[in-house]
C-alpha cells in the first residue's frame, strides 16, 4: 500500500539511479540539498524608512555522499576513474537518489542533472575486524530537483 499523503516514510530503502542502472545496495545517503543564494536589496520606503529584503539568487550546485558495503560491482569504481582521468564526456550523467516504500515502490526521487563522482573511499582495513567493509563516494552535481 503506498503511503497516503499525511504519511512519513521511514528512510530504510534507497539507491542510486545512473543511466537506467539502479544500485539499491545504499546503505547511507547524506548530504542531499537544494540550495540557492539570497540576494540581500537595501532600500528606502517611500516615506523614508530603511527595508531589506531578501530576495532568490541562483540555485547552487551541491555534493552528496552514498556509502554502501563493498561487493564484486565495479560501477563507482569506473564511474571514478572516468572523472579521475578528465573523461567528462563520459563522467557526467543524469540520475536519481531514488525512495523506497516497505513494498519497493518510489516514493520519492531526487533527481541530479550533471553529476560526477568527486571521491571514492574504502572503509579501514584491519586485521580481525568482523565489521563491514564499505565504500564511499562522494558525487558532485549541478542541480537536483524533486520528482
Amino acid at each position: 500500500m503506498p503511503l497516503a499523503d499525511m504519511d512519513t516514510s521511514v528512510g530504510h530503502s534507497f539507491g542510486l539511479e545512473v543511466d537506467g542502472l539502479v544500485i539499491k545496495q545504499i546503505s547511507e545517503v547524506s548530504g542531499l540539498k537544494m540550495e540557492q543564494d539570497v540576494i540581500e536589496l537595501k532600500q528606502n520606503t517611500a516615506d523614508g524608512k530603511y527595508v531589506i529584503k531578501k530576495l532568490p539568487g541562483r540555485p547552487k550546485a551541491g555534493e552528496v555522499t552514498l556509502t554502501r558495503g563493498l561487493t564484486g560491482d565495479t560501477s563507482f569504481e569506473s564511474w571514478v576513474k572516468d572523472a579521475h582521468f578528465g573523461k567528462m564526456g563520459t563522467a557526467r550523467k543524469g540520475g536519481a537518489i531514488i525512495v523506497y516504500d516497505y513494498e519497493g515502490q518510489a516514493i520519492k526521487r531526487y533527481k541530479l542533472t550533471a553529476a560526477w563522482p568527486k571521491s571514492l573511499e574504502i572503509g579501514s582495513l584491519k586485521a580481525g575486524d568482523t565489521s563491514v567493509l564499505t565504500e564511499k563516494i562522494v558525487i558532485t552535481y549541478e542541480m537536483m530537483e524533486v520528482e
